[in-house]
């Protein structure tokens, strides 16, 4: 009987083996220049890879201008991103790790100010622009309304995003995935507290997962059947009449049949008024339940912190990789330590050895 996997076990995609199950979560900084990296994410992915990790996510990069949370939010709408993002992918592989990318849109939730500047939506004459949405809801009570999104918007976005993930492959990345959680547009077009359309993509749960499918399908077909496809989502809305763990599990298995490897499984922020529950691992039981019903790979992501509570997620069966966000903000070198508390071999860059 083989041995159950652990949190420093090879994980297998398709035709790429992560050293580890530890990824970095895609997590925004908030420091581009019209969609474009720079010297700072060159050092924050690049220190990550160096730390250990098998997987390192680079943040919710847009599919187009008018999809950044804020100004400063990294893109692929253009050619001209790739070059620059090639150095990172580059680097991230060469110590070992894989690379990969979360694309997505942020509809109601875009034309924002940086968090450190107060987060507040942008007016026009601040640079600001004019929301898209599923339906013209805002998100909180304060902010004025998004644009219904029209059937021309929304072969638009779909064309968009298969651009976004063509570009991606050439710039080196070999894990896509799509982010369809956090109240960002994917994720608005799930859940019925933000979409009331009365088209073929409004209503039922089946033309609510309608968008997400095709983009997923879509992309399955154009990028190189090596790369990884995945999907984060918020499996549950944590307000009454939003997505359920059904729904989740519903459309997990769907996308699996458009060829979607894992699913990352996050939860709530569809509305201001929507409460997490947040505790050590709240989430991990979605990333168990999806992957017991539908048999895809998932990836618990959520306050996880401890190398011990990491371990036992993977050893229980709760998840097949773990992504830590804030926990690797704070110790880009988690991983390297985690694997000494745990008594498993490290990934010591051998320019840093004399220093273990």
């Amino acid at each position: 009987m083989p041995e159950q996997p652990h949190l420093f076990s090879p994980l297998k995609i398709r035709n790429l083996v992560l050293r580890n199950r530890i990824g970095v979560s895609p997590m925004c900084q908030y420091s581009s220049e019209d969609g474009f990296v720079n010297d700072w994410h060159f050092a924050h992915l690049g220190s990550r890879a160096v730390g250990g990790a098998g997987l390192v996510m680079m943040e919710a990069t847009n599919v187009s201008p008018e999809g950044r949370i804020t100004p400063a939010c990294t893109g692929l709408w253009k050619d001209a991103h790739i070059e620059p993002l090639w150095r990172i992918t580059d680097f991230i592989k060469k110590q070992g790790a894989a690379a990969g990318v979360q694309l997505g849109h942020a509809g109601r939730k875009a034309s924002m100010q940086k968090p450190w500047e107060g987060g507040k939506r942008l007016s026009k004459d601040q640079g600001g622009w004019e929301t898209l949405a599923p339906s013209a809801l805002p998100f909180s009570p304060e902010l004025e309304p998004p644009k219904e999104m029209s059937g021309a918007d929304i072969q638009k976005f779909i064309a968009d995003f298969v651009s976004a993930a063509e570009r991606a492959v050439r710039a080196g990345f070999q894990i896509i995935e799509l982010h369809g959680a956090h109240g960002y547009l994917l994720h608005e077009f799930l859940s019925p507290l933000s979409n009331k359309r009365a088209d073929s993509y409004g209503g039922s749960l089946e033309n609510r997962c309608r968008l997400t499918l095709e983009i997923a399908g879509k992309i399955r077909k154009v990028i190189p059947q090596e790369i990884v496809l995945g999907a984060r989502l918020s499996c549950v809305d944590w307000l009454e009449g939003g997505i359920t763990i059904d729904d989740s599990a519903h459309l997990a298995q769907e996308l699996k049949k458009r060829g979607v490897d894992f699913i990352d499984c996050s939860s709530g922020f569809i509305s201001a008024a929507a409460k997490s529950p947040f505790a050590p691992g709240f989430q991990v039981p979605f990333a168990k339940e999806i992957r017991e019903k539908t048999g895809i790979l998932t990836c618990a992501v959520g306050l996880i912190t401890e190398a011990e509570q990491a371990d036992g997620i993977i050893r229980s069966g709760g998840a097949d990789m773990v992504f830590l966000a804030r926990a690797m903000l704070r110790d880009p070198y988690w991983p390297i330590h985690a694997a000494q508390k745990l008594n498993q071999k490290a990934e010591i860059p051998p320019q840093y050895l004399r220093g273990y």
